[in-house]
């Protein structure tokens, strides 16, 4: 592969195939309850981005069987790994959030992934998620939504947090030796090309273990719905978003490990999808314009550890 594929990865850390199980937690974010925001990113629906999810009145230990038993039979899977997925998953006390992580750690469990924001980032947690990895020998990571490091444009979608607080929580979590994973959506309307070259920059110069790529999908009822209805921005063509993916592998370093290079909504609920077409299909035209140009992930990332220095090595 011309890029760093998470399947391939795991295959590598685990010894064969590892899926990932859904779970939801009832907890909410601090862009809804008042904390730093009420209404959220403008993107963001009421069910958050866990659409897939079983209801988080569920016990994990509920959700893990349920989603098992739909997985093991399916994909002959022996390995797997709890995705708190919905909302902030550190928005919680500390305690609480290590009896969730302790009831994810059963037989088959190799790693438990931690989504929520980069202010929800402690050392008290982290603390926690440490001790619950050494104690149950288990993987924790966790996924940072970012969306864009363009900070302008952060304050645009009203996203309740800066640039500078995401570099904080990440080298907290390096601190504790806890892999972080970069979600970021590369067709904000307010960002351009360069925001999508900084953005390779930024994760590979802060050495994030993973990246998961989206693409902006309008839900209905949210803000972004209406200033789409109302044609207050444009978003850019199917064929741009390709070209802008493979700028940004061109550009991360290549140990940096792809979750995803195009993600997947309910189109009954959104006014805009994936272009109205196949994600596969996307990521396939991303990886046939890699062959194209006979290019792969890290092919630019020559500007770390003094670039203009180098000639006189």
């Amino acid at each position: 592969m011309r890029y760093n594929v998470y399947s391939d990865y795991l295959k590598r850390r685990y010894g064969e195939k590892v899926y990932k199980l859904p779970i939801s937690l009832p907890v909410t974010c601090p862009n809804r309850d008042g904390t730093c925001g009420t209404n959220g990113c403008v993107f963001c629906g009421e069910i958050g981005a866990g659409y897939e999810n079983l209801p988080a009145s569920m016990t994990v230990s509920m959700q893990i069987a349920a989603n098992r038993a739909h997985i093991a039979p399916k994909y002959k899977a022996k390995k797997y790994i709890p995705y708190f997925q919905n909302f902030s998953n550190t928005y919680l006390p500390a305690l609480q959030l290590e009896q969730y992580l302790l009831e994810a750690c059963q037989d088959d469990i190799v790693g438990i992934a931690i989504a929520t924001r980069p202010d929800c980032i402690n050392d008290q947690y982290l603390e926690v998620m440490a001790r619950v990895a050494a104690t149950k020998n288990v993987d924790i990571s966790v996924e940072l939504g970012l969306q864009t490091v363009n900070y302008h444009t952060l304050q645009k979608i009203q996203r309740g947090h800066g640039l500078g607080e995401f570099i904080d929580a990440v080298l907290r979590l390096k601190k504790y030796n806890i892999e972080v994973c970069t979600h970021l959506i590369l067709n904000l309307p307010w960002d351009d090309m360069v925001d999508v070259v900084e953005s390779a920059k930024v994760l590979s110069a802060l050495a994030v273990n993973q990246v998961k790529l989206h693409a902006l999908y309008i839900v209905k009822g949210t803000v972004m719905a209406n200033w789409y209805q109302d044609q207050l921005f444009e978003i850019i063509s199917k064929e741009e978003y390709v070209v802008r993916v493979v700028e940004f592998l061109e550009h991360l370093h290549p140990d940096i490990v792809v979750q995803r290079l195009i993600g997947r909504a309910p189109e009954k609920n959104t006014l805009f999808t994936n272009w109205q077409t196949g994600w596969w299909k996307i990521r396939d035209a991303i990886e046939g314009l890699l062959e194209e140009r006979n290019t792969c992930q890290g092919e630019k990332c020559n500007y770390l550890n003094g670039s203009a220095v180098r000639k006189f090595l």
